[in-house]
């Protein structure tokens, strides 16, 4: 059974930066696009950005292009999103979700075409 876990979450000011991971296990880390998605109160869940299997495309949606950054490190099985100039819009739980059908250079950005998901993170934007 896949698990992933989201960390990296808390409380930080407007301006600030945080970086949240996704840790998967057991897995093949390689066969799963991996996508970071958020969702506020009374709001749907947004795709916020993905990584392809191969790592090779990163996918971002137009609220957070430029400020936000997905990496992934094989050797450890985790993706990471790196959030900076972090704004009170940001506040969400954030969740990680792996897509086990993506071809290899292939980022979604819809939740539903993924299979596995993470028990979310709070961010929370407040001054």
């Amino acid at each position: 059974q896949l698990q992933l876990v989201e960390s990296g979450g808390g409380l930080v000011q407007p301006g600030g930066s945080l970086r949240l991971s996704c840790a998967a296990s057991p897995f093949n880390f390689h066969a799963y696009a991996i996508g970071w998605f958020r969702q506020a109160p009374g709001k749907e869940r947004e795709g916020i950005s993905a990584i392809s299997p191969n790592g090779g495309t990163a996918n971002y949606a137009d609220s957070v292009k430029g400020r936000f950054a997905i990496s992934r490190d094989s050797a450890k099985n985790t993706v990471y999103l790196q959030m900076n100039s972090l704004n009170p819009e940001d506040t969400a739980v954030y969740y990680c979700a792996a897509d086990y059908s993506a071809p290899s250079n292939i980022a979604p950005l819809v939740p539903s075409e993924y299979d596995y998901w993470g028990q979310g993170t709070q961010v929370t934007v407040s001054s």
